[in-house]
């Protein structure tokens, strides 16, 4: 459930970051931080699959704490450039990120290391 929401919360930022990026009138259209934030916003959203498909050991809480300092980057950058809508999306990144951290870690029975 947790990288699902940092999925949605990238997705959502990435989309959003895009818009304010290429639409012209938007206060920060072909600026180098928007389209900073739509990269940092696809890595979220990339790293939201990576932490959903490895195996609970140092590999994955190392993309945890990379991932948590993308989402609070991002949503500064965001603050920057004066675009609300994007903060909401790295706080639903945020808050599926706590999910993903405080939920008991799966069972891969005879996967040790392994992808599960």
């Amino acid at each position: 459930m947790g990288a699902i929401l940092i999925f949605a919360g990238g997705l959502a930022g990435a989309a959003v970051a895009a818009y304010a990026y290429f639409a012209p009138l938007t206060g920060v259209t072909g600026t180098p931080g928007a389209l900073l934030v739509v990269i940092t916003s696809i890595l979220v959203l990339a790293a939201a699959l990576v932490v959903a498909l490895i195996a609970p050991r140092g590999w994955r809480n190392l993309v945890r704490a990379l991932l948590v300092l993308g989402i609070l980057g991002t949503a500064a950058a965001a603050a920057f450039l004066h675009e609300w809508v994007l903060i909401a999306a790295m706080g639903v990144a945020l808050i599926g990120w706590l999910i993903d951290v405080f939920t008991p870690a799966r069972r891969a029975a005879g996967t040790e290391g392994a992808l599960a």
